[in-house]
């Protein structure tokens, strides 16, 4: 049995991306506002993980209008010239 208070995680797709600086940029699509930023994608991913709980505890676990994430696609177009 789990330890009592402690409530079992759930797990979030986090869109993870680097800027021109290098910089990892972390947005979670189920949480809007909720991104984050890191030096590596370990510190991102940490970070984004303190991201979502301070973003759950604030909003008192109540996500009004949840987004699913689907995925991710290539999409072509072609630029004017």
């Amino acid at each position: 049995m789990g330890k009592p208070g402690r409530k079992k995680a759930k797990e979030y797709d986090v869109v993870i991306e680097q800027d021109e600086n290098g910089i990892y940029v972390a947005h979670v699509p189920e949480l809007p506002g909720c991104h984050t930023q890191g030096n590596s994608i370990e510190e991102v991913t940490k970070n984004a993980s303190e991201a979502i709980e301070l973003y759950l505890e604030h909003t008192k676990n109540r996500v009004e209008n949840p987004m699913k994430f689907i995925g991710v696609k290539k999409v072509p177009a072609a630029a004017s010239a």
